[in-house]
């Protein structure tokens, strides 16, 4: 019931920045928590950043800690991801999630955007 569409995936070289982008629709009241994951070729899909949509407290993987910074727009429904000093190993596909409860499971995934860090 909560629909989620990313953007601002694209090529950046080392060291640089990206901003994305993740916009969420339906049932979006029901929304306790956003979160950003993401996925390289052959590699599982790992955790990056999550914030809790009332109080906006935000937890970070350690690899980008100080590097990202997860923030949200409740009059927009939006959760966005800066990503400043990105490294080749940030390469993957970005995916944004929600969960409804503070003990669910992510159960509502966009579709991905990818980010390749690369010279």
């Amino acid at each position: 019931q909560v629909q989620l569409v990313e953007s601002g995936g694209g090529l950046v070289l080392p060291g640089g920045s990206l901003r994305l982008s993740c916009a969420a629709s339906g049932r979006t009241f029901s929304i306790y928590s956003m979160g950003w994951f993401r996925q390289a070729p052959g590699k599982e899909r790992e955790f990056v950043a999550s914030i809790v949509w009332g109080a906006g407290r935000a937890v970070y993987a350690e690899s980008v800690k100080d590097r990202f910074t997860i923030s949200r727009d409740n009059a927009k429904n939006t959760v966005y991801l800066q990503m400043n000093g990105l490294k080749p190993e940030d390469t993957a596909v970005y995916y944004c999630a929600a969960k409804r409860t503070t003990f669910a499971d992510f159960g509502s995934w966009g579709q991905g955007t990818q980010v390749t860090v690369s010279s």
